[in-house]
């Protein structure tokens, strides 16, 4: 089961949220040729949605995913409510694809008050 957490991003701003995984024994999980993945959308049917920048960070032996948005990617995303995902998955030895939900939850989007500095994609 996913672990839950609940997150507040100021519009414009950047974000970046480093994902700690174990394994059953309570030390770092090996992600060694896993993928990792992560999707932000308005509500659970929306349509649109918009991709984390996720990566594995080296050495993959030490469990820890990185996720982000740059701050041109926040400035676009409305006021509001989020849910998200992150996934991670291998392929076995058998060929198919084992996708596992690590962590899940909501993201509220603060509205920006401040203007977004020249050039940097902010419409303020």
């Amino acid at each position: 089961m996913a672990q839950y957490e609940e997150f507040t991003l100021s519009q414009g701003a950047d974000l970046a949220i480093e994902v700690h995984l174990v394994n059953g024994q309570g030390d770092p999980k090996d992600l060694t040729n896993h993928a990792v993945a992560g999707r932000l959308k308005k509500s659970y049917s929306s349509l649109t949605h918009t991709d984390f920048n996720a990566i594995i960070t080296a050495p993959p032996t030490d469990g820890i995913a990185t996720l982000s948005l740059t701050n041109v990617v926040t400035e676009t995303l409305e006021k509001g409510r989020y849910v998200y995902d992150v996934n991670i998955s291998f392929t076995d030895s058998g060929g198919d694809v084992i996708v596992e939900r690590v962590l899940e939850g909501r993201l509220q989007v603060t509205p920006r008050v401040t203007p977004a500095p020249v050039g940097s994609g902010g419409t303020d």
